[in-house]
């Protein structure tokens, strides 16, 4: 009889575990509903307005497949889970036990990965980032930039950025890992992408390209942009009074205007003080990038394949213009970030690494 009723008493202590923890997950998971907060809090959260929120929700629909099981995550939930991720850059974990959502690590990272294929698409990433295709474009960019800066001419500036990523595998395959581990050792001593981007005067990204590692030079990434014979189609053409502006790791074209290089009267000087002032367009464009999505900083580094991590800087940079469209204010708080991944080329490096200095586009962009 003794051992039935300490058989009861153990049984019924289990029982009374097992309801403890049942209730505590039920806590756990009774998460807030992020459309609640106030208006400067869901930002600080998301980058984004509530209302730009619901429109990047609506506009992914068609490419995230939506199914009814009751345990499946709903759109609204993946794309603040993104949305939260791009903008802190915090772990997946702790990212997925926050305030607002009740997830496991694995399936914070399914979100993150659905989204970012979503914003990769063709039809959506092709609409917000997208270079000038016609004459008309062009001149409106063009004019626009003249009134900003004063510059004429101009249709964007150009640069690169590093963005940090995790030491890939040494292991090379033609799928992932095309470049060996220490191609992508910058020249900070740090695995990087170099990033190539082009904004125009509204810090606007028009061309993003994020497919080299952070050893690559910038002239060898623009020798490879599709931008590229784009201006020289039209410099044949007869349109020479349409440039790009770029620092001196730039080859200076009749379409790419970089500082003359040991100015040796005031009016060269004069020309280099507009120019770098009309080019921190693009310092400016990549800080309000970075600012805003902080996995982006070389603080918090991509732990992804830099195949992913490519893919979350394009998503990146769709979200950014999306902001500039709806006019979301630069996000600040505060916080001092010292190093945007983005350098200067001292005067003259572009020109003392150039293989023919007496070829007829340097000559004449001279």
């Amino acid at each position: 009889m003794d051992n039935m009723y300490l058989n009861f008493l153990i049984l019924n202590n289990i029982e009374h575990q097992e309801n403890a923890i049942q209730n505590v997950r039920v806590v756990k998971e009774k998460t807030m509903d992020p459309f609640l907060l106030l208006d400067r809090l869901f930002v600080k959260s998301f980058r984004l307005t509530k209302y730009l929120a619901n429109i990047l929700i609506n506009m992914l629909r068609p490419l995230i497949e939506d199914t009814d099981l009751s345990s499946a995550i709903d759109l609204k939930t993946k794309v603040l889970v993104t949305l939260h991720f791009f903008g802190t850059g915090s772990y997946q974990t702790p990212m997925g036990h926050s305030r607002f959502t009740a997830l496991s690590q694995s399936s914070v990272s399914r979100c993150i990965s659905d989204v970012v294929n979503a914003l990769n698409d063709p039809t959506v990433f092709n609409f917000w980032v997208k270079f000038p295709s016609s004459v008309y474009e062009l001149e409106q960019v063009r004019k626009k930039f003249y009134t900003h800066t004063g510059f004429p001419g101009i249709i964007g500036c150009i640069d690169c950025t590093y963005v940090a990523i995790v030491p890939p595998s040494s292991n090379l395959n033609l799928i992932e890992n095309q470049h060996p581990e220490h191609i992508y050792v910058n020249r900070k001593c740090y695995h990087s992408i170099n990033v190539q981007l082009i904004c125009d005067s509204d810090l606007k990204i028009l061309n993003v390209n994020a497919l080299f590692p952070g050893s690559t030079h910038d002239a060898h990434i623009w020798k490879n942009s599709n931008v590229l014979p784009l201006l020289q189609d039209l410099y044949a053409k007869g349109f020479n009074n349409i440039y790009l502006l770029g620092d001196s790791g730039y080859p200076l074209r009749p379409w790419l205007l970089t500082p003359i290089s040991n100015p040796t009267n005031e009016a060269e000087e004069y020309f280099n003080k507009q120019q770098m002032s009309a080019r921190s367009k693009i310092e400016r464009c990549n800080g309000v990038l970075k600012g805003r999505f902080r996995c982006l900083i070389k603080d918090q580094t991509l732990h992804y394949k830099p195949e992913k991590a490519t893919k979350i800087i394009n998503a990146c940079v769709v979200l950014h213009n999306l902001c500039i469209t709806y006019n979301v204010p630069e996000f600040v708080d505060g916080e001092n970030l010292s190093d945007f991944g983005m350098y200067q080329t001292p005067l003259g490096v572009a020109e003392d690494n150039d293989v023919n200095l007496r070829n007829r586009d340097l000559m004449m962009g001279r």
